[in-house]
């Protein structure tokens, strides 16, 4: 047993910090959480003191891609897994979990890998072959052919095994849950909706899948016991998604009132992936090559993702936090910058931690998020006061991590 005694505790629900708080626990799970006062060292009990010190859940990413660098060059990105053996991708993985891991992150929803690595590196993670978060993993994401997931424009002699994953007609969407179900995935990832460039202005969303391809996956999907997430960017498309039952919405830049609001009454969750919106927004309007369409896509899309983070609010959409980590962002600082854009946009710094872990765990079905006695022991230590200012989470230095209740060196 471990018994922590710390200068303020945030416990993930959202409620106030307690200050001169302690917490238990015994093996994996938390068994008591108060005041200090009131909860003494059983006999044999590790004790840590750390009273200039808060104590908060273990951190939780949503969105992320453990199979892709980051690199913040598009065209070194999409040509990087031309060199890549699909084992390779997945040792590499297995570094951005570690790092991911040490960043405070005890779990994270991996949303689309190529060849199911990031599915083999779950299983991994769970045998205790390498050290990692608590891994959610889609296996690939399911596309139109050509479509988000399935883009084309490589040379007519080269072709991938298992890199994408296109469906096309309802049946064809039925087949691809089933498949990804079969390789071991733990949801289902869809691309309902994608960004139209071509008049950004009046329509900058177009449907990709059809109301029918997006029921037929969210049906079988269900039917199976698994969550959907969907891609999404806005309008009449977003709202079929919705409407079809995907779980959670991804990115959804441009949300209507009414569509809120029905997001509110059906619990689905928005993870609007803000860090990423604001850095390839920022590398179009940079890029030479870059159509007057996409920069002025991305000039819309900065404005509409902060009025529409307001308004969710305001409908009382459930809001998770989730950086869209190894496209154009790095693995583990990415997934705190998210936290710090949620700041921005108006959350305080407990509420962005309650994003981060509560909502997250709810997201992922988790035992976890919430420092309350039954849950699993994922915590995060760190010197100085997160509910004042989340920078201090930055510094590794000054992070003691602990995923299950052992501590991770």
């Amino acid at each position: 047993m471990i018994l922590f005694r710390v200068g303020k505790l945030i416990d993930g629900t959202g409620a106030p910090p307690l200050d001169g708080a302690a917490l238990l626990l015994d093996g994996d799970r938390i068994v008591a959480v108060g005041r200090q006062a009131d909860i003494a060292a059983p006999e044999g009990a590790e004790v840590i003191e750390a009273s200039d010190s808060t104590l908060i859940p273990g951190l939780i990413d949503v969105h992320v891609h453990l199979a892709y660098s980051g690199r913040p060059d598009l065209r070194q990105f999409r040509a990087e897994l031309v060199d890549l053996n699909y084992a390779s991708i997945a040792l590499r993985a297995a570094h951005y979990a570690r790092q991911t891991l040490r960043s405070g992150f005890t779990a994270v929803r991996d949303m689309h890998a190529p060849g199911g690595t990031i599915i083999d590196l779950r299983d991994a993670v769970n045998a205790g072959h390498v050290e990692g978060p608590r891994i959610m993993a889609c296996g690939m994401g399911l596309t139109v052919t050509g479509g988000h997931m399935d883009q084309g424009g490589f040379a007519d002699h080269v072709s991938f095994r298992d890199f994408t994953a296109p469906c096309d007609g309802p049946d064809g969407f039925r087949k691809g849950v089933r498949t990804q179900m079969r390789r071991g995935a733990d949801f289902i990832k869809v691309n309902p909706c994608v960004g139209s460039r071509k008049d950004p202005d009046r329509k900058p969303y177009r449907y990709e899948m059809t109301p029918a391809e997006m029921r037929a996956a969210c049906e079988e999907a269900h039917e199976m016991g698994f969550h959907v997430g969907a891609h999404t960017s806005g309008g009449p498309p977003l709202r079929a998604a919705v409407e079809a039952g995907c779980d959670t919405i991804e990115h959804g830049h441009w949300i209507d009132d009414e569509t809120l609001d029905l997001m509110a009454e059906r619990g689905t969750f928005l993870v609007p992936t803000l860090l990423v919106n604001k850095t390839s927004s920022a590398y179009t309007a940079n890029d030479p090559n870059a159509s007057w369409g996409v920069k002025r896509w991305g000039e819309n899309s900065l404005d509409a993702m902060w009025e529409r983070l307001s308004r969710a609010r305001a409908h009382g959409v459930r809001i998770g936090s989730g950086s869209d980590a190894g496209f154009l962002l790095d693995h583990g600082p990415s997934s705190l910058g998210e936290m710090e854009c949620l700041v921005e946009g108006g959350f305080s710094p407990v509420e962005a931690i309650s994003a981060a872990t509560a909502t997250n765990a709810d997201i992922m079905e988790l035992e976890a998020g919430r420092l309350l006695p039954g849950k699993l022991a994922d915590l995060v230590l760190v010197a100085g006061d997160p509910s004042q200012d989340l920078s201090v989470l930055r510094d590794n230095e000054k992070k003691t991590v602990f995923l299950g209740g052992k501590q991770i060196e």
